[in-house]
């Protein structure tokens, strides 16, 4: 026989408490939790009116200042911070240096009128500069007077 249990059914086992059981004794102590949200509770209201009345305090304390004013720039203007200063719309600024320097290459103008220099349009220059061979030329490979070494002789004559 395997056990012998003085139990009417399966479930009486259960209706009734054994001697010694009652609640684990390591479990956590609802009263002292219930102490520590109270304190908690109370720390934090007490520290929201100690902020309230600091604050109200410091706005009673408020003096409206006006511009400082300092004896040795009392008759300087506006100071302007050293160069170069941020720009405020860089996009314009690229846009309409570029559409200057576009009106300079694609025009023509004076340069020096006092000493005849002029400007010429961008094309007119490049097309004046090939047809009256103005750029320097390198010399005619085929008179140089010593062989290229070719990929065959690795670099040996």
């Amino acid at each position: 026989m395997a056990h012998e249990t003085d139990h009417a059914s399966a479930d009486a086992q259960y209706e009734a408490t054994p001697p010694g059981a009652g609640y684990e004794h390591t479990d956590a102590n609802v009263w002292i939790i219930a102490k520590l949200v109270f304190g908690l509770v109370v720390a934090a209201a007490l520290i929201h009116i100690g902020l309230a009345v600091l604050f109200n305090l410091f706005v009673s304390q408020h003096v409206e200042r006006g511009v400082p004013r300092f004896p040795l720039a009392v008759g300087e203007g506006p100071r302007l911070p050293p160069e170069p200063r941020l720009q405020r719309f860089p996009r314009e600024d690229i846009t309409t240096f570029r559409l200057g320097e576009d009106a300079v290459l694609e025009n023509y103008g004076w340069v020096d009128r006092n000493a005849g220099v002029v400007h010429i349009p961008i094309q007119d220059a490049m097309r004046l500069t090939l047809e009256r061979k103005l750029l320097p030329s390198r010399p005619n490979p085929q008179r140089a007077s010593r062989p290229m070494p070719s990929d065959a002789s690795g670099g040996r004559r």
